[in-house]
């Protein structure tokens, strides 16, 4: 069996791994779904959407030098309309450590827009001037507690 990348073929799934789940497409030929490929969807486990011995469509994505066969299934189905098509992500997945709002948060310092047209060296320019001024304050700070520390200890 010749595969071709773009195509969609039919196989059973094989095996089942906590990344991917690899489908035989037939001829001793077998490829990997990994499981960012499974569904449109955020997978956490990837048994809740495939089972051994299941019958999928798969379309091929990539054939290593290796003879490595990369398969996705969530691309062999009709694509959904454009509303729908982005998947979801899960609740929070834009926002950083902080607890604060990303990149389209509206906060002028992480803001992109905020940016207009600098150049890469103007930006990392004003971040490390913002960074040292940080610094310098934190030092400071540190500094007048270390120094009423030391004199009520004496």
């Amino acid at each position: 069996m010749q595969l071709e990348v773009g195509k969609i073929y039919e196989g059973k799934v094989t095996g089942i791994t906590k990344f991917g789940a690899f489908v035989d497409l037939g001829d001793n030929v077998t490829g990997m779904v990994h499981i960012s490929e499974v569904a449109p969807t955020f997978v956490k486990e990837i048994t809740e959407f495939v089972t051994m011995g299941q019958t999928v469509k798969v379309k091929v994505l990539n054939i290593g030098e290796e003879g490595k066969v990369s398969l996705s299934m969530k691309r062999a189905v009709d694509t959904p309309p454009a509303s729908q098509s982005r998947p979801q992500r899960p609740r929070g997945f834009d926002r950083d450590r902080r607890g604060n709002g990303g990149a389209d948060s509206g906060n002028a310092a992480y803001n992109k827009s905020s940016e207009g047209g600098k150049s890469f060296e103007d930006m990392l320019s004003k971040f490390m001037q913002r960074s040292d001024e940080k610094m310098s304050d934190l030092k400071k700070s540190m500094d007048s507690k270390r120094g009423s520390y030391q004199k009520r200890s004496r």
